[in-house]
């Protein structure tokens, strides 16, 4: 049987849903997907596990379908972390050179672990240790000291907490599902990966990441992370602000939204309205395109200037040469970079997750929604350890974006070597069903 190294498999797990996604790693560095599987999310609030049962279930039938389509099994996967609990803080750390006047890697690796050791919160937990810059007797500014002169190795770090007792309950939801967790990453670095590009970074960006549940927010200047924040608010939020305003069912307020929302109460038309089916017994109800225009203005600009606080606190407000990068669910919204354009005085684009891939895609992968999903595999490839799957239960696994009944009795010993050609199915059943969920296709994480 043919054993691949190179296959990596991923789970993102949101507020309104949770996508299984595995790729291969190419050798020109790029990654193919082979499959994506999406179920609705249960038991998970704002990027947050709160019942452990019920997410359980979720997972195991997002990787039952991706097994069953690929005829894989699946050993071990890259999970996203994100959610309102994570936040971060600067520090900086010291070493004085013992071993000569010359700084060696292990200099500079001794100097990254003890940003591990440092005092934080009871309950909280180091994700991740960024580097920044280094200083070298007084010497500031440098991206890599090693082979340099000085007797006084300085860093500064950008470090992510979470709470403990979250990945602990992403840890168990994935020990339930018989599956070995490789790595958490944070959902806003997965998502940096797959919308961003290297220029940007260098000149300045600010990812903007809008979810079911929160909004995550990523600030790069000189090629590196900056600053991260989580903001508990997303497309949710707004939807509850509709059925609160227009007094109609979370269901209908969704569609609302989706169908016929705006984030410009100005630029809606006033003679326009929709008609609710109204409840059993009760009158349609008509709303205005313009009063729910301003209903989705009014949340999107508490977002936005959240999103200002936090470009501010990073430092590099006079940095952001390239201006907000918005992507997730809610960068779907109509007219949403016009207002954060005119609320921020920055330019502003919608990032998409397929910059970095090759091969035939599926319509959802020039989607916003996926963005996450995408970068958590691509974050992988950079990681020594790979996710694969078992190597006698698979010979040459190939994409699979056609619709086909799922087999209920397949045995695993005979490995099916099918090249079917891309079609629509499933997950990928066309733009319009992407658009319906706009909002809801992510919780950021962050």
């Amino acid at each position: 049987m043919n054993h691949e190294p190179n296959l990596i498999a991923a789970i993102d797990i949101g507020t309104t849903k949770i996508v299984a996604i595995v790729g291969r790693k190419m050798e020109n560095g790029k990654l193919q997907l082979l499959g994506m599987e999406k179920v609705p999310s249960i038991g998970v609030k704002r990027g947050v596990v709160l019942n452990i049962d019920e997410t359980v279930a979720s997972i195991q039938q997002a990787i039952a379908r991706i097994e069953e389509k690929l005829d894989i099994k699946l050993k071990d996967v890259y999970v996203g972390i994100a959610g309102q609990h994570i936040k971060s803080l600067r520090n900086r750390g010291y070493r004085f050179i013992e071993s000569g006047l010359e700084i060696t890697q292990e200099d500079v690796d001794n100097l990254f672990d003890d940003n591990y050791k440092i005092p934080v919160e009871a309950g909280e937990k180091i994700m991740h240790v960024i580097p920044q810059d280094y200083i070298v007797d007084n010497e500031m500014g440098v991206k890599n000291p090693v082979g340099m002169s000085g007797r006084r190795l300085e860093g500064n770090f950008h470090i992510v907490l979470g709470r403990i007792a979250s990945v602990k309950n992403i840890e168990k939801c994935i020990r339930r599902v018989a599956l070995q967790l490789n790595d958490l990453i944070l959902e806003p670095l997965a998502s940096s990966k797959s919308v961003l590009t290297e220029e940007e970074k260098e000149a300045g960006v600010v990812l903007v990441d809008i979810g079911g549940g929160t909004t995550d927010v990523a600030v790069f200047y000189d090629g590196i992370i900056r600053h991260t924040a989580v903001i508990p608010f997303g497309g949710n939020v707004v939807t509850s602000d509709i059925k609160e305003g227009c007094s109609v069912l979370y269901k209908q307020a969704e569609s609302l939204k989706v169908q016929f929302g705006s984030a410009m109460g100005d630029a809606a038309r006033e003679d326009m309205v929709v008609t609710i089916p109204g409840i059993a017994g009760w009158e349609p109800k008509e709303i205005s395109f313009k009063s729910l225009a301003y209903i989705i203005q009014a949340r999107m600009e508490e977002i936005i200037d959240y999103v200002m606080y936090q470009i501010e606190n990073s430092g590099c407000y006079d940095k952001v040469g390239a201006g907000i990068v918005l992507t997730g669910g809610g960068a779907l919204l109509k007219n949403l970079p016009q207002l954060i354009k005119f609320r921020t005085g920055m330019d502003v684009r919608i990032g998409l997750p397929d910059q970095s891939l090759v091969g035939d895609l599926p319509p959802e992968a020039h989607l916003p929604n996926y963005s996450t999903s995408i970068g958590l595999v691509l974050s992988a490839m950079e990681r020594p350890k790979r996710a694969i799957v078992e190597p006698e239960l698979f010979g040459e696994v190939e994409p699979q974006w056609d619709e086909q009944p799922r087999r209920t009795n397949a045995k695993r010993d005979k490995v099916k070597k099918e090249k079917s050609s891309y079609k629509t199915g499933n997950l990928f059943s066309g733009i319009k069903n992407g658009l319906v969920n706009i909002f809801d296709e992510k919780d950021v994480e962050m």
